[in-house]
């Protein structure tokens, strides 16, 4: 049997040392706070999280691959200091049938005396799944982990009960509004028939843009690598975000991502972000990605992300974001969808 603690797997993104990693990872040409990209750290999580998982599966399944399923709540507790280094921890929290969850935690290890201290920048779950077959597309049965320590077992024990909790949240949303949020949404239908309304209209607050799969991007045989999508996907909903927060956007959270079909080479993809829900200083972007078939025969969606962004000045400081007005039903049940996603989150987490 193998125990948590056997699956155990640590990189280093050396920002420190090296000046072109530093470069490569920061968003602007400026000596500012928060000066990070975090869409790229998305695609080393996802390598990470994957390395972890394929290191299991392929004790008892030699030739077994694995595909990432879904990413929960990362929520980002500090700011990234670009020129510290920046190192990646994983492990197997849980092991199911055929699914994987790998819990990554993200810091900056401490530094020499007076250099700064180690600082916890966000926990990261990944859920993966194991599979087999010459397109990576039949569940493949895996030996259970073996939970002796009491650190052990809890953390097992929270990936059952994050679990339920998810699917209780899914039903939640499917829920009719309660009064108050009723009362809410009636506010915003109501303000928008006053004369002279001025506000932002949800309907507007959207970004797209289109791409094409290339071999190069070739991950599983036939397959593009899932970090990589993540990361456009946050790309392009970062700026979107930007729509509304008038002065600078930072992510907050991810709040999750879902994969539901594989992006195959020469698939046409369809990147849609839209703001569907403001609060305070929180801006809540959702995103999908829609794969098109080469011959065009076919579509489906392959991913869905609801990402968290926090409106802030240059010292960080939050500052407020204007309302956002939806005006249909689709938009309707958007806005209530992050609005109990956010109320959720930060109700278990603090934030940045």
């Amino acid at each position: 049997m193998t125990r948590p603690l056997d699956t155990s797997l640590t990189t280093t993104l050396p920002f420190a040392s090296d000046l072109a990693l530093r470069r490569r990872f920061t968003v602007i040409d400026e000596e500012i706070r928060g000066n990070f990209r975090f869409g790229l750290l998305l695609e080393h999580l996802d390598i990470l999280a994957e390395q972890t998982a394929l290191a299991y599966v392929r004790r008892t399944h030699p030739e077994g691959r694995v595909v990432t399923a879904a990413i929960d709540n990362i929520v980002v507790r500090h700011v990234v200091d670009v020129t510290r280094d920046i190192v990646l921890q994983a492990r197997i929290n849980h092991v199911g049938r055929s699914s994987l969850e790998i819990g990554i935690r993200v810091e900056h290890p401490a530094m020499a005396p007076g250099g700064g201290g180690e600082l916890h920048i966000a926990s990261c779950y990944f859920t993966m799944a194991a599979r087999e077959g010459a397109e990576a597309g039949e569940s493949l049965p895996l030996p259970p982990l073996e939970y002796l320590d009491y650190l052990e077992q809890q953390r097992a024990a929270k990936v059952m009960a994050g679990r339920e909790e998810y699917r209780q949240q899914q039903a939640a949303l499917q829920a009719p509004p309660s009064r108050e949020e009723y009362d809410l949404l009636s506010r915003m239908h109501q303000a928008q028939e006053e004369p002279g309304f001025a506000g932002l209209v949800a309907g507007r607050l959207v970004a797209d843009a289109w791409e094409r799969m290339y071999p190069e991007q070739e991950y599983v045989p036939q397959r593009v690598f899932g970090g990589y999508l993540v990361r456009r996907a946050y790309e392009l909903s970062g700026i979107c975000s930007e729509l509304v927060a008038p002065d600078r956007s930072i992510i907050a959270a991810v709040n999750r991502i879902n994969f539901f079909h594989p992006v195959r080479l020469g698939d046409k993809l369809h990147f849609t972000s839209r703001v569907v829900y403001t609060a305070e200083s929180f801006v809540c972007v959702e995103a999908s990605i829609e794969r098109i078939s080469r011959d065009r025969s076919s579509k489906a969606l392959s991913n869905s992300c609801l990402f968290t962004f926090v409106n802030v000045d240059r010292d960080l400081n939050h500052r407020p974001v204007p309302a956002i007005f939806p005006t249909t039903y689709r938009e309707d049940a958007r806005y209530l969808e992050a609005h109990r996603s956010l109320q959720a989150l930060t109700g278990h987490y603090p934030m940045l």
